[in-house]
């Protein structure tokens, strides 16, 4: 059984149909991506995914369970996390803060516990510390814990925006354009961190990446979007030798070139 499954999902808005029979399959420890030109629909199909949007039509599964059009929050407390193509961080907070609230989402106490800081409730804090200064060290983050993320180098906010998204505990991670506006090295070091979390933290993912270096590197699986259809699934061989792949990508028939 796939851990993540989309079966003829279409997402319309209005007379537009952005994403037309969306069949996705991940399967446990994969890394999947999604490519396509800009405007094809990819991260339309990463809202229908993560409950932003609902899709107009067709299904999605969880661990066989349907989530369709469930809540994100509630997809997040599933085990289905998310990055975006543009940084979200809170800029004004640190590191530790950043990955803190995060870690809030799977917190017991309530709201009274909190305001009057309990026992129980201190308890659960000082062990949500604990497991946020583990997981910023397992991303090399743990010598700018204390700085705001707004400080950083770029590579390292997307690297702290990873591991808040790691600290929901997801099963599946969503990687919304992980490379962008990184320059060749930052790239090359986020090739082998993206191998590496799902190593350390048992991941599958998918990703949406315009980095063709990234992309053919670590995707044990690659679907094509043109148009909001996919045009072409298969192994990263597969998909750079198709020749509709090619052609999408460089608006030519071969025969005109």
């Amino acid at each position: 059984m796939s851990l993540l499954k989309t079966e003829n999902v279409v997402m319309q808005f209005g007379g537009l149909t952005a994403v037309k029979d969306f069949n996705l399959e991940l399967n446990k420890g994969e890394i999947v991506a999604l490519i396509g030109p800009n405007g094809a629909g990819k991260t339309t199909a990463f809202n229908m995914i993560t409950g932003v949007y609902t899709p107009t039509s067709g299904k999605i599964y969880f661990n066989g369970k349907d989530i369709t059009g469930i809540r994100p929050d509630k997809i997040t407390k599933l085990g289905i996390a998310r990055t975006f193509q543009n940084i979200r961080l809170f800029k004004d907070l640190s590191v530790l803060d950043n990955v803190l609230i995060a870690n809030h989402l799977h917190i017991n106490s309530g709201l009274f516990s909190s305001v009057f800081r309990m026992p129980w409730y201190l308890k659960e804090e000082k062990s949500m510390v604990k497991k946020s200064l583990e997981l910023i060290e397992k991303v090399g983050l743990i010598d700018v814990v204390n700085e705001k993320s707004s400080s950083l180098p770029y590579g390292k906010q997307r690297r702290l925006e990873i591991a808040r998204a790691l600290a929901t505990n997801p099963q599946v991670l969503l990687l919304d354009e992980p490379a962008a506006g990184m320059n060749p090295k930052e790239t090359e070091d986020l090739t082998e961190f993206i191998q590496h979390i799902r190593d350390e933290f048992d991941l599958s993912i998918f990703m949406i990446e315009h980095h063709m270096q990234v992309v053919m590197g670590i995707s044990h699986k690659i679907y094509v979007f043109d148009y909001g259809v996919t045009i072409a699934k298969g192994s990263p061989y597969e998909i750079q030798n198709n020749q509709r792949v090619i052609e999408a990508y460089l608006g030519v028939n071969e025969e005109d070139a």
